[in-house]
C-alpha cells in the first residue's frame, strides 16, 4: 500500500479508535490492529501530528504508579473523520472505474 495513503488511513483509524472514549497507545494499537497493521514506532509520531494539528488533546493519568498518556478526540478530529468519509466516496468511484477498466482489459 502507498505510504501516504496508509498514513492517512492510520490517522483516521486512530481518530475513530478514540472517538467513543479516550484511550492510550497500547489500547489504540490493539483496537486498530485487526484492520490495519500498526506499530508503536508508527503510532506515536502520528499521535504527535494529530495533537499538533488540533485533532486530539493529550493528558496523563497515574496507572499502576506510572503516568499513562491518554488521547481525546477534539471537534476538529471528528470533523476530519467526516471529511474523510466524504472524500472516500470519490476514492470509491475511482476504484470502481479502475476495477471496471481492468476487468475489460482481461476479457
Amino acid at each position: 500500500m502507498d505510504i501516504q495513503l496508509k498514513r492517512g488511513l492510520l490517522e483516521i483509524c486512530i481518530l475513530t479508535a478514540i472517538k467513543q472514549e479516550d484511550s492510550y497507545g497500547y489500547k489504540i494499537i490493539k483496537d486498530i490492529s485487526p484492520y490495519i497493521a500498526i506499530s508503536e514506532s508508527t503510532l506515536y509520531p502520528i499521535l504527535k501530528r494529530l495533537e499538533s494539528s488540533g485533532c486530539i488533546t493529550v493528558y496523563t493519568v497515574e496507572h499502576n504508579s506510572r503516568l499513562r498518556k491518554y488521547y481525546r478526540i477534539t471537534a476538529a478530529g471528528k470533523e476530519k473523520i467526516l471529511d474523510f468519509l466524504e472524500d472516500w466516496k470519490d476514492v470509491m468511484k475511482a476504484y470502481d472505474f479502475i476495477k471496471e477498466e481492468t476487468h475489460h482489459d482481461e476479457t
